[in-house]
């Protein structure tokens, strides 16, 4: 769930700009598991199900990919099972799968990898072996866990500083915070593919996106302050930046329900991810959270927590 900087983690502009992105890891899971088959074919089951007898006929690029990378081209079972929707919603859902997926996988091989590595391996597959046009911040944040800030350098380094404040003050924004499932799901692949086309052309566009970033770098300072009163505000100033990106990433259906919000009592808020869908989060006093959620009770309210975990493994057997 990211509240500030999302965009600026996407190539073209960190190579160039640096970028930065605050954000933290909420208690919607995606499990994985791998066994060793009877025999030498693969069976994958996530929302459907390949039975193939080598890695080359696999139809899911990620997993492809990463078993690919360390030559496994069979005998073994993958399951994946996920709390959310696994596709197009906003929450990182697909650079979440890469993380738990290389994960596992190393587990499976007798690996121990950092969180560092998983990260950067996700970001590196993902983005230069299956090609899609996304950014780093959901493979760090899936991988690391907690609520951090992140920059993203020219070099490809990138830097992970959590923020440090008092439990009060994240206890406060988690109160203060409100999400909603709109049951849009949308191809973020072509949103991020015509954002970073419309970054690299326009001049204009770069500049709001170094807005943005330095939106989030005032709000890392202010919560480091424990100033929680500049959330909201900062929330809906990067909203407000970030629809001017790509005219897709709002419609007239969301901002109809952004206003609605706002008129019962939210400060501020956005949609998650690429835009035109998923889910949308609002800050507000928890005395305006009824009213709100029956304003919006076309949307399905989410309870979630933040999460201090990123991926982990949760069960090894070394006999497998």
């Amino acid at each position: 769930m990211s509240f500030a900087g999302g965009g600026s983690d996407i190539p073209y502009f960190y190579r160039k700009h640096g970028g930065a992105v605050l954000s933290t890891a909420i208690d919607k899971f995606i499990y994985v598991t791998i066994n060793r088959k009877f025999d030498d074919e693969l069976r994958l089951s996530y929302s459907r199900t390949e039975n193939v007898k080598s890695t080359s006929e696999i139809e899911h690029l990620l997993v492809r990919a990463c078993l690919s990378r360390y030559n496994i081209n069979g005998g073994i079972e993958i399951t994946t099972v996920a709390d959310i929707p696994s596709k197009g919603t906003g929450l990182g859902s697909s650079s979440s799968f890469a993380v738990a997926f290389l994960h596992c996988l190393h587990a499976y091989l007798g690996r121990y990898v950092s969180k560092e590595f998983l990260s950067a391996e996700a970001s590196d597959i993902e983005i230069n072996y299956c090609n899609e046009p996304i950014g780093k911040q959901d493979q760090y944040a899936a991988a690391y866990g907690g609520f951090n800030f992140y920059e993203f350098n020219p070099d490809e380094s990138v830097k992970v500083s959590p923020i440090i404040t008092k439990l009060e003050t994240l206890n406060s924004i988690k109160e203060n915070l409100l999400m909603f499932y709109t049951g849009i799901t949308r191809s973020a692949s072509v949103l991020l593919q015509k954002q970073s086309d419309q970054i690299i052309s326009s001049k204009k566009k770069q500049l709001t996106l170094k807005n943005m970033v330095s939106l989030a770098y005032t709000l890392r300072d202010e919560l480091q302050r424990n100033n929680t009163d500049v959330f909201g505000e900062i929330l809906h100033e990067n909203w407000l930046l970030k629809k001017t990106l790509v005219n897709e990433i709002s419609n007239d259906k969301i901002d109809d329900w952004y206003q609605r919000a706002l008129n019962s009592g939210a400060i501020g808020g956005k949609l998650l991810g690429a835009g035109a869908g998923g889910f949308l989060i609002f800050y507000a006093p928890k005395e305006s959270h009824t009213q709100i959620i029956q304003e919006l009770n076309d949307l399905k309210c989410i309870d979630f927590d933040f999460e201090k975990n990123g991926s982990q493994i949760i069960f090894y057997d070394p006999t497998n």
